[in-house]
């Protein structure tokens, strides 16, 4: 069987982090963990941080309360949204591919995301970088190999980002790179036989 592997985040699913917190609460947050050469992004997403020790950081940072911000926290990850139209898609391919979902995300993400949106009812595995302690592009995309049924050559990957396209495609499979939000249910019905 063939190996369909699809990204999470901008690709099912276009949902942060804290999008509940007032608009400025936010911003702080995304100025201190998401821009300029901050490591500790990529550090939680390979398992060196919790979820807890990530959101004290935030509130040492900021001056926010933790139980404010981990109350928020856990409810947006657990709110997270994915359309109807995408699973019901995703489930029409099961009988086809065997399919992972492959996400560079946290710890949070098999906390509380998957159960609460119900995601292992989808996908036959799901790799999470947290997990696995790499991201899907370390190791030239080592877990793409690691994860795939089949041959490599008949995979294909849906994703948004430009480097895990480039780097599953110069192991041979075949990369649908997300750019524009409905993309993703464009290529998954495209691949409906």
């Amino acid at each position: 069987m063939k190996t369909l592997f699809i990204d999470f985040d901008g690709t099912i699913c276009h949902d942060r982090f804290w999008r509940s917190l007032p608009k400025d609460e936010n911003q702080q947050i995304q100025d201190f963990l998401f821009s300029g050469s901050n490591s500790v992004v990529v550090d939680w997403m390979k398992g060196v941080y919790t979820s807890e020790e990530i959101n004290q950081m935030v509130a040492n940072e900021t001056g926010l309360n933790y139980v404010y911000l981990w109350e928020i926290f856990v409810a947006d990850c657990k709110s997270m949204h994915v359309q109807n139209e995408i699973l019901k898609a995703i489930q029409l391919l099961r009988n086809q591919f065997h399919i992972v979902l492959i996400t560079g995300n946290m710890d949070c993400f098999n906390r509380f995301t998957v159960p609460s949106l119900q995601l292992q009812e989808y996908f036959d595995v799901i790799v999470n970088s947290y997990e696995e302690k790499q991201l899907k592009t370390d190791g030239n995309g080592y877990s793409f190999i690691k994860h795939c049924k089949g041959n490599i050559n008949d995979a294909i990957l849906i994703e948004d980002s430009e480097k895990s396209c480039e780097i599953f495609s110069n192991l041979g499979g075949r990369a649908y790179r997300v750019s524009e939000k409905d993309d993703t249910q464009k290529y998954l019905l495209g691949l409906i036989q």
